[in-house]
């Protein structure tokens, strides 16, 4: 790490604590040449996700709307943002495990589907009506049925 004053390769680590919840090292740096200090922070790498939507474009990754789309199926119900964003936690944890730099968006629905049933089922019915894009009052009863059957 070089001195910001003097550009002197030579610094050395004199203290180092976690920051944001463990997720960024900071560290107090001392140039070993002019004695100045300085704060460096290190953090992860995390690589850059791309979804391929279902027309076949793609585009950069985007937590908020995979936050926004599980807030609005789950308006007025009892599920908290904590909770929420735990959820969305958990998905793209998962998507950086899978270790792919392009997912399709399907798996990401499938994913929030999945995290919703477990949690509220009219959440997830809500969701999954949008997001299967029931045509008619069919679908949406065959959608039903396969709930009750797991039951």
């Amino acid at each position: 790490m070089n001195c910001p004053f003097c550009e002197c390769f030579d610094t050395k680590v004199v203290d180092s604590r976690p920051t944001e919840e463990g997720q960024v090292i900071r560290r107090r740096r001392e140039c070993n040449k002019c004695k100045k200090r300085f704060t460096t922070y290190e953090k992860i790498e995390e690589i850059p996700l791309i979804i391929i939507k279902k027309d076949g474009n793609r585009e950069a990754y985007n937590r908020n709307k995979v936050l926004n789309g599980i807030i609005r199926a789950c308006e007025k119900r009892p599920v908290s943002l904590k909770h929420i964003e735990k959820i969305v936690d958990n998905i793209e944890r998962n998507l950086h495990n899978s270790m792919e730099k392009e997912i399709k968006s399907t798996y990401v629905g499938e994913l929030v589907m999945n995290a919703l049933k477990e949690i509220d089922e009219v959440a997830y019915v809500r969701f999954a009506s949008v997001y299967r894009q029931f045509r008619d009052i069919n679908t949406f009863m065959e959608e039903l049925k396969k709930m009750l059957d797991e039951k």
